[in-house]
């Protein structure tokens, strides 16, 4: 259905899959993610990253710098990432 030119709200306008223009009022990009690692790379999930500084683990081995982590998960935090059952914090890896 064709809206009048008067009817749309300009200001916040989108083109739906219905072939109309139609007003909206939010994005629905909003809920996106964006996480980074320590030298502002952009990461995906499955993604390889590595330690850039050797990090002191409570009952596990401790990590050594270059250590790879593979087949990273991305959490709803733009800080964390987790590897099988660790959850890192992005600062101390980068991207490979």
């Amino acid at each position: 259905m064709w809206k009048d030119y008067e009817e749309v709200d300009w200001d916040n306008w989108s083109y739906d899959e219905n072939d109309d223009w139609t007003g909206t009022t939010q994005q629905e990009d909003d809920d996106v993610v964006i996480i980074k690692d320590a030298n502002w790379n952009i990461l995906q999930a499955w993604d390889t990253v590595a330690a850039i500084k050797d990090l002191p683990v409570k009952w596990w081995k401790d990590i050594k710098r270059w250590d790879k982590f593979t087949k990273i998960r991305l959490t709803d935090e733009e800080w964390i990432i987790e590897s099988w059952k660790m959850v890192l914090k992005t600062e101390f890896f980068k991207k490979i």
